[in-house]
């Protein structure tokens, strides 16, 4: 009884959670999904692919929500990795938890949203109990570091304060002197600047695609595919992120069986080893950069395509 109590207020949370693992988190992380559902929270299961992959992965699909109620899930070997890597998006605070007490201080001090543990240290049923800790657990609520005794009001103030001013870091501000610099020099976008003077080349293996390399390791290029282009199904040993400059194109994700549509300004990450298919409708540029070196291994040929 005591336990359908607790799986019925964790369920009544308004809630989301996002969860990535690499290859030392994913039996943890599968296990962790598959308690989860079974409470009636919505899990995002992103998969499995390397830890930074992984944890950016999170990271940046909790950032770019407008909800408090979305949180993101990351599990690798020391549960650190992927924190890390969580931790490069705005309004990301993710923290590796080993026991409850270190979750139950995330939330309360850093209103942490994003728990990382680690697969090789936690197990399943250890695990729950932290995660059922950290979702539980307010911000400035009392915990093992206040005694849990509940905050002064000076430190309690300095809480509140801090949530605006971490709300901040790592975003851009207008008086940036490299923003600026780049503006005053240019009127084109900073990608297209980085790739100034280099030639784009052909890429033989996808008639109608060429390619402008603006760096080598890890690799990053600016794409051109004309009008009724087709990438046959493929995928790569990196993930990648890509940003639309101009054009219309459609990738079909064979692995996750997903479909996005892209057009100016649109963005894409897609997890490394994940087979896709990419058709275009315009003549399209896009900007592109792999997590490693780049490369592709075709899994159908242009005529099945």
């Amino acid at each position: 009884m005591a336990g359908a109590t607790i799986a019925t207020s964790i369920a009544a949370l308004p809630l989301k959670i996002i969860a990535g693992a690499d290859d030392f988190g994913a039996s943890l992380k599968d296990a962790m999904v598959s308690h989860l559902r079974s409470l009636g929270i919505d899990v995002e299961d992103t998969g499995v692919s390397s830890y930074y992959s992984a944890g950016s992965e999170v990271g940046r699909r909790v950032s770019a929500s407008s909800s408090s109620g979305v949180r993101g899930l990351v599990c690798c070997g020391t549960g650190v990795g992927v924190a890390m890597f969580a931790n490069k998006f705005p309004g990301v605070y993710a923290a590796t938890c080993l026991s409850v007490e270190d979750a139950v201080n995330a939330r309360s001090i850093s209103n942490c949203n994003v728990l990382a543990l680690s697969g090789i240290k936690t197990s399943p049923e250890t695990a729950v109990e932290i995660f059922d800790a950290w979702i539980k657990t307010p911000f400035k609520s009392p915990c093992p570091a206040s005694g849990s005794e509940p905050w002064s009001s000076e430190i309690s103030s300095f809480l509140d304060n801090s949530l605006s001013e971490m709300a901040h870091i790592g975003k851009p501000t207008v008086g940036d002197s490299t923003i600026k610099k780049v503006y005053e020099t240019t009127a084109s976008c900073a990608i297209c600047c980085l790739a100034k003077n280099r030639e784009f080349t052909p890429v033989d293996i996808m008639p109608g695609g060429s390619m402008k390399i603006v760096r080598e390791t890890p690799t990053s290029a600016i794409v051109r595919f004309k009008a009724g282009s087709v990438e046959p199904a493929h995928h790569h040993t990196f993930g990648h992120d890509l940003v639309v400059i101009k054009g219309k194109k459609t990738v079909w994700n064979l692995t996750k069986k997903e479909r996005a549509d892209l057009v100016d300004g649109d963005y894409l990450f897609t997890p490394a080893g994940d087979v896709h298919r990419v058709k275009y409708h315009e003549d399209t540029e896009f900007f592109i950069t792999w997590d490693g070196h780049w490369d592709i291994s075709l899994d159908e040929d242009l005529e099945t395509a």
